[in-house]
């Protein structure tokens, strides 16, 4: 008897963990989770949204809130700086050391491509440096009654900077007030003269301009501490929603989450899982890159070789 007892509880557990406390049709990949109605502040689909995790490049939202309020220059002139440089986890950048940008060009490679070097570019040129970027940081935290919020630095890198699922949809909240975060991050693709010579950027959530979404607000977020991490603010069956995605373990659980979320909102949940995937831009569902065989595709669509013996330094997400 105890024995059955103890298998119910860990198969109860096991739903409880892949659906959606109050939302039991939807399932979920990533561990926290939180979609709520704006205006309404109505939640709709929750799962562990008060565990305090780390956030990665979800961070860049509050960076760019923080230097858009301080009403800098936007064309004041910006030169990458070895400081920029990511020394802790060694990601890559398409950002070298030595371009000279506009802070504009900077913010919106920073919040679309998710570049780290941009990011930290502008912390350092932040009237005060720094320090003074980090105490605007912490006031806007306290401001936003971010209380279970924590950012050491600008690009997220660090798995310092941790938060909620419930605190992130006040971060999306009013970063959907500012008109240049929202043009940004949902802005396809963007090409900017680095160095003299034309280079393309785009946008790390393939989301964005894919077929049938309405997407209002976007950032990614990506380190092996915080998983494969997704704000959106998204419009379906004439609903306005804020989506907080945490800790996925693959991009294509992710996206897999992301369209979960659409149907429901959208009241479409009888088309099976297969077809879902089919209704997605083929790209979007293909395994996480890190499974990749021959070759990698990698945040700007492009393929690379294969990772030799070395330890692959990653893109910005």
């Amino acid at each position: 008897m105890i024995r059955k007892l103890a298998v119910a509880l860990l198969l109860s557990c096991s739903v409880a963990g892949a659906f959606a406390a109050d939302a039991p049709d939807v399932r979920l990949g990533s561990q926290s989770v939180l979609v709520v109605e704006d205006g309404t502040g109505k939640v709709l689909v929750e799962k562990n949204s008060t565990a305090i995790v780390p956030i990665a490049s979800l961070t860049k939202l509050m960076t760019a809130m923080v230097v858009l309020d301080a009403k800098l220059d936007m064309e004041e002139q910006i030169s990458i700086d070895q400081q920029d440089v990511d020394v802790l986890k060694h990601s890559t950048s398409r950002v070298p050391v030595g371009a000279t940008l506009s802070r504009g060009e900077v913010l919106q490679l920073a919040l679309m491509s998710s570049d780290n070097r941009a990011a930290a570019s502008l912390a350092r040129t932040f009237p005060g440096g720094p320090a003074a970027f980090k105490a605007a940081v912490d006031r806007k935290i306290r401001a936003l009654g971010m209380a279970q919020t924590r950012i050491a630095e600008p690009t997220g890198l660090s798995p310092a900077n941790t938060s909620t699922a419930a605190d992130l949809v006040k971060m999306a909240t009013a970063a959907a007030a500012y008109p240049d975060i929202t043009r940004i991050t949902t802005d396809t693709r963007e090409v900017i003269n680095v160095k003299g010579r034309s280079v393309e950027y785009h946008n790390t959530n393939r989301l964005v301009g894919a077929k049938g979404w309405d997407i209002g607000l976007s950032k990614t977020g990506y380190t092996e501490e915080a998983g494969r991490c997704l704000i959106m603010r998204i419009k379906a069956a004439g609903k306005n929603a804020t989506v907080v995605l945490l800790n996925a373990r693959a991009n294509s659980a992710r996206i897999m989450d992301a369209l979960n979320i659409r149907r429901f909102i959208t009241g479409d949940q009888g088309r099976a899982a297969t077809r879902v995937a089919r209704a997605a831009p083929a790209s979007l569902i293909k395994a996480s890159a890190g499974r990749m065989k021959a070759s990698k595709v990698t945040n700007n669509g492009r393929k690379k070789a294969a990772p030799s013996k070395k330890p692959r330094r990653r893109r910005a997400d």
